[in-house]
């Protein structure tokens, strides 16, 4: 787990050493444990290093091999490393360290593009064919790590965070329109390729981008499950596909031990946290660290779930942690949180992220977590209905459940100078459901939000505020062999018992009820759900300050509106407006965008 940047010029200039280096700098965080640079003539590269896996300097990067001519900066981590090494020794291959990035070396020159088809993990890559002479780009399936890019004409730049590219410097910083949209409707999220930057783009997830030194590039998407039922499965009952299910997170969970330190588990007391630390146990992990957080209560709302993660913490035996923060320490963490974020990120519980990975990385590097379980087997209360949804209504259904404002109310919101001139975000939405590959409503919104929505919410979210703290945390349930599995299973399998039903299926063979029937919880942190108090004070601040005034991306009609009304500032589905509005321009504002 890294932080990787870098510089490739196509008009015959050299690359700026200088800007990669403070790319680098900029990520000391996510990779605390090294540095180095490598440059080509037309190209330079930049890592920061989180030892993990190989902890000598053979381990170390950009990691470069003469004999095979190339060169390479990865962050991520590759589970089935170890049986490919094997593979490839026995192609004729030699290596000169243990790590997985070596592999990843190898396999390009076993494979040349295909590699990636051989890489089960989560990873951003940038390998240079000094004899083809060309950049490698490439994002894993689910986009569980960043890769972020500014192009100009004659460059390209790369880095794992945004706020790196722009230390880097000469960055279009303009606000991109569509992508506000994007934000303002959708709980602050903006799908790939876009940022909220007009200069600053994604590589999407599961994409291999090629760039050859004249400035050529091409790309594909390497991998997209199909929404519909296979043949293979035909046949298979509830108790099968419990059965299928079962195995294959089973494996999943095994995969992300792979390690030369050792894991924990964030533990929340929820069913996904749970049933991983259920699963480590039942595969003879014993001790396992365990760490869980909790705030104040307010307003009759529990701040903690401390309750369930003790529960599950007793009856495997775990090292159990307990970390409880009071509403006083929320207001200077939002701060550095917000500093930390690779893109605004409007949830409420980025911040209880952030604080739960300053005190994990204490005691350990390596953490497994419970993300994208909802995404992957319907566990969100708006995926229940859609079973009895026509296809071509689903995106009538899931705006109705997901969207925060329409087309309409968003004239309302954004000044004139940053508004979008179409209802971008409902053209995306239909486009996306109305694409072939998924068979019913349910099957489509589950694509999207598995393969659109979840890698730039909270997979961004963990990702950035882990790495924050140099803490690597890997998600069993966004396995690509979990998640091609879970995208044939009948929609009526995972929409039962009130969302996730074979997953909870599953976890009774290893969990006790009250874990699994509970109600659904969410990260509770009731001072930022409802953004009062200390929390107001700062979003306020934010939206007088000379630089908002100045920049004037919201109408400020629309703004004193919500800040006379908090009732109306919480009524958007499920996130705070006033706190989306605040937290966009507190991000402009701690990264010195104007």
């Amino acid at each position: 787990m890294c932080g990787i940047s870098g510089e490739a010029r196509f008009d015959g200039s050299p690359p700026d050493a200088d800007a990669v280096a403070r790319m680098s700098d900029a990520m000391r965080s996510r990779g605390p444990d090294g540095e180095g640079t490598w440059s080509d003539g037309w190209i330079v590269l930049g890592h920061r290093r989180l030892t993990i896996i190989d902890l000598s300097d053979a381990g170390a990067q950009p990691m470069v091999r003469e004999d095979l001519g190339l060169a390479l900066v990865f962050n991520g981590c590759v589970y089935n490393y170890p049986e490919l090494r094997e593979e490839l020794l026995a192609a004729g291959h030699t290596f000169r360290s243990t790590s997985d990035t070596e592999v990843i070396l190898v396999a390009y020159a076993q494979w040349g593009e295909a590699f990636v088809d051989h890489l089960v993990g989560m990873f951003a890559i940038g390998l240079v064919d000094r004899r083809r002479r060309r950049l490698v780009l490439a994002r894993d399936r689910l986009g569980i790590k960043p890769l972020y890019l500014a192009e100009t004409p004659g460059r390209l730049r790369f880095a794992s965070t945004l706020p790196a590219l722009l230390r880097g410097g000469d960055v279009d910083t303009g606000i991109d329109p569509v992508a506000l949209h994007h934000y303002l409707s959708w709980h602050s999220i903006v799908p790939a390729p876009r940022t909220v930057l007009r200069g600053v783009r994604k590589l999407p997830p599961a994409t291999l981008r090629v760039i050859d030194e004249d400035g050529r590039s091409r790309e594909r998407v390497y991998w997209q499950p199909e929404y519909v039922r296979q043949p293979a499965h035909t046949g298979m009952d509830a108790r099968d596909w419990q059965a299928a299910v079962g195995g294959a997170l089973r494996t999943a969970v095994r995969r992300r031990l792979v390690a030369d330190v050792p894991v924990g588990v964030l533990l929340s007391g929820g069913l996904d946290s749970s049933l991983i630390v259920a699963l480590l146990a039942e595969a003879g992990q014993q001790h396992l660290r365990t760490f869980s957080i909790g705030f104040d209560s307010r307003g009759g709302e529990a701040g903690d779930e401390f309750d369930y993660s003790d529960l599950v913490a007793r009856g495997y035996d775990t090292d159990h942690q307990r970390i409880r923060l009071a509403d006083d320490d929320l207001v200077p963490a939002v701060r550095a949180t917000v500093a930390a974020m690779t893109e605004p990120m409007g949830s409420h519980d980025v911040v209880a992220f952030h604080l739960l990975s300053e005190q994990v990385a204490k005691h350990v590097k390596v953490a497994q977590s419970g993300q994208g379980a909802d995404e992957v087997f319907a566990g969100y209360g708006y995926h229940q209905p859609l079973t009895s949804v026509p296809r071509d209504r689903a995106a009538d259904a899931f705006a109705a459940a997901f969207f925060d404002r329409d087309h309409a109310e968003l004239t309302r919101v954004v000044s004139p100078a940053y508004a979008c001139d179409r209802d971008a975000s409902r053209e995306l939405l239909v486009a996306e459901l109305a694409a072939p590959g998924a068979e019913t409503a349910l099957d489509a919104v589950l694509r999207l939000d598995t393969h659109r929505m979840l890698p730039d919410d909270p997979v961004k979210r963990v990702d950035s505020m882990s790495m924050a703290w140099g803490l690597e945390v890997r998600t069993p349930f966004l396995d690509q062999d979990l998640v091609t599995l879970a995208a044939a299973c009948p929609p009526e399998h995972k929409a039962a018992q009130g969302g996730k039903g074979v997953l909870k299926e599953v976890a009774r063979e290893v969990l006790p009820a009250e874990v699994i029937d509970r109600p659904k919880g969410y990260f509770p942190v009731p001072a930022l759900r409802n953004a009062d108090g200390a929390v107001r004070d700062l979003v306020v601040e934010a939206l007088r300050a000379p630089a908002a005034r100045e920049r004037e991306l919201f109408q400020p009609g629309y703004v004193e509106e919500l800040l006379a009304d908090p009732e109306a500032a919480r009524a958007a589905a499920g996130s705070n407006k006033l706190w989306q509005l605040g937290l966009l321009e507190l991000w402009l504002q701690t990264h010195g965008i104007s």
